[in-house]
């Protein structure tokens, strides 16, 4: 795998890295703390290009390469990883979903504006009761003439406030030869009627998106919100997986730089016992064993990046990068709060979101322990 850097991608990277110096480190902890999704930041990033991800030019994207993609969204990440997620729109499971799946008419209307920056979207994937056995959902589907009617709910749906869409599944029944639920996937405008939201207050982690329940009662869409074939929506989804597993790793490793980052400062710069806390062997080794895991989950990422940049799948590879990246964010912030010791709960240090966001990144796209589940069996064949 070659590390090199064209000129190209250190150019997007410094972009990436001056913007996110003048643009979001000054804001990020009050729209942290407001629980606001910084929409005017994002559209200044939208400006540059930086929504654009890997989708392709001809609907609005910026056509880059999985590993420029993953580094741009570490790098804006260190800084903010919410604005690292909407860097991931378009090219996880919203977009890359209708990109692959949509028809023309689907891609020009809801891909390119979302690759722009011109609109938002959400993904109504996970429900209350299956939480992430994505398969077995109760939100049902029937058809009334040419048209769907949608009924259900579904369950820690994030971008609940500006999204002007959601990709949402629902089952159309059973299928008899399988016994397993007829998923379909659809298109669903926001302000259908029927579609309401109800957003999370007060979260522990992930503040600045608006997360809760989406709820679908006798929602009527059309034949042509439809995404792929009718029953096939289950495939939908999973299309898309790597893609989204990709972009929470490269978050992930960003958050754990950044707690690496702040924790080495801050032992540098307090001293106790006459002596600066980094001359301390203990704390030393806190540091050592946090960069440590940060470089090797970066090292990760960018080998999923590369296998997908080859068109190979990886899903053994995209489940190793998601859980040691957000492991690895989640000991590098533990260790960052310790080194900082009583200053860690004062709001004036980054070290507390920090820790609360990377808990929260053990269970998004999957838990930790569904991703150990599925690495195993690439390695065993067993279920």
């Amino acid at each position: 795998m070659d590390f090199s850097l064209s000129t190209e991608q250190e150019s997007l990277l410094e972009l990436a890295r001056d913007f996110a110096r003048r643009e979001i480190a000054p804001a990020v902890a009050d729209y942290d703390r407001d629980e606001r999704y910084p929409i005017e930041i994002i559209r200044k990033a939208a400006g540059l290009g930086l929504l654009g991800g890997v989708v392709a030019p001809e609907y609005g994207g910026a056509g880059l390469d999985y590993k420029t993609f993953a580094m741009l969204v570490e790098e804006v990440s260190r800084v903010c990883h919410v604005i690292g997620l909407s860097m991931t729109l378009a090219s996880g499971l919203v977009g890359s979903s209708v990109e692959a799946f949509g028809t023309e008419e689907q891609k020009q209307r809801y891909l390119a504006p979302l690759a722009r920056g011109e609109r938002f979207a959400g993904a109504g994937v996970t429900e209350a009761r299956s939480g992430t056995d994505v398969s077995d959902m109760d939100t049902a589907v029937r058809k009334d003439g040419s048209d769907y009617i949608i009924n259900g709910a579904k369950m820690w749906i994030s971008f609940l406030d500006v999204a002007s869409w959601f990709l949402t599944f629902a089952h159309l029944g059973v299928d008899e030869s399988t016994g397993r639920k007829r998923i379909c996937a659809f298109i669903v405008d926001a302000d259908l009627p029927g579609v309401s939201v109800h957003p999370v207050s007060n979260k522990f982690g992930f503040r600045p998106v608006k997360t809760g329940e989406l709820v679908l009662e006798d929602v009527r869409v059309p034949a042509d919100a439809l995404l792929g074939e009718e029953g096939r929506g289950f495939t939908v989804a999973m299309n898309a997986v790597e893609n989204g597993r990709l972009g929470v790793a490269a978050r992930a490793t960003g958050l754990a730089q950044a707690a690496v980052n702040v924790m080495v400062d801050y032992a540098k710069e307090r001293v106790v016992f006459r002596a600066p806390l980094a001359s301390f062997q203990m704390v030393q080794e806190m540091i050592a064993d946090s960069a440590t895991a940060t470089d090797a989950a970066r090292l990760l990422v960018l080998r999923l990046a590369d296998l997908k940049d080859r068109g190979l799948r990886a899903r053994a590879e995209a489940s190793m990068a998601k859980q040691f990246a957000s492991d690895a964010a989640m000991s590098a912030a533990l260790a960052a709060f310790q080194v900082h010791g009583a200053y860690g709960v004062s709001d004036e240090y980054a070290v507390g979101r920090y820790l609360r966001d990377a808990k929260v990144f053990q269970i998004v796209e999957g838990n930790n322990q569904l991703h150990r589940a599925l690495i195993a069996e690439s390695l065993t064949g067993i279920r």
